[in-house]
C-alpha cells in the first residue's frame, strides 16, 4: 500500500542556534506554538504539550537532539498512531536557515488522508508562526484558533 509522509520547509532569517533554541525551549515555544509544556526538550525525555485550542495534553517522546541541526521526536500525530517527526536545520548563510519538517508515515486510506491534510496544515502553520516570532516578534497563533475550542 502507498504510504503518506508530510514534508514541509521554510527559510527563516535567523541563525540555526537561535531557531534550535526556539524549538526546544517551551518558554519560547509559547510565543508561537504551544500554551504549556511539562519541560524542555531533552534527548531521551518524555514531555507533554498543551495547545491553546485543545484541553488534552499531547505526549512527546524526544528521540534525538543534535544541537543546531536536528530535533527528532515521536508523538501521537494521529489518533492511536505514534509518528516520527524530524525537524532539520540547514544553514543557508550565517543569518539564514532552512527549516525542514517531516512527519509520518501513514497508509493512504481515509484515516491517513485526514491526518495528512490536518498535520500538513499544522506544520505549515508552525513554520509561519516560528518565522514571524523570530523575525518580527509577532505571535500569529494568539487567538487564531479560538474557533476550535469546544
Amino acid at each position: 500500500m502507498k504510504m503518506l509522509e508530510i514534508k514541509t520547509a521554510l527559510q527563516i532569517a535567523k541563525p540555526r542556534a537561535e531557531i534550535f533554541e526556539a524549538i526546544i525551549d517551551p518558554e519560547k515555544m509559547k510565543h508561537y506554538f504551544i500554551a504549556e509544556s511539562s519541560g524542555m526538550m531533552e534527548e531521551g525525555k518524555s514531555i507533554s504539550w498543551k495547545f491553546p485550542e485543545f484541553e488534552e495534553y499531547v505526549p512527546v517522546n524526544v528521540l534525538k537532539l543534535v544541537p543546531d541541526e536536528l530535533i527528532s521526536f515521536e508523538w501521537e500525530g494521529a489518533k492511536d498512531k505514534n509518528l516520527l517527526v524530524e525537524i532539520s536545520l540547514k544553514e543557508v548563510s550565517k543569518t539564514s536557515t532552512l527549516v525542514k519538517i517531516t512527519e509520518g508515515k501513514m497508509e493512504a486510506n481515509e484515516k491517513g488522508i485526514q491526518w495528512f491534510g490536518g498535520n500538513t496544515e499544522g506544520w505549515a502553520n508552525f513554520l509561519a508562526c516560528l518565522k514571524d516570532y523570530l523575525e518580527f516578534d509577532i505571535n500569529l497563533r494568539k487567538g487564531g484558533f479560538d474557533f476550535m475550542k469546544a
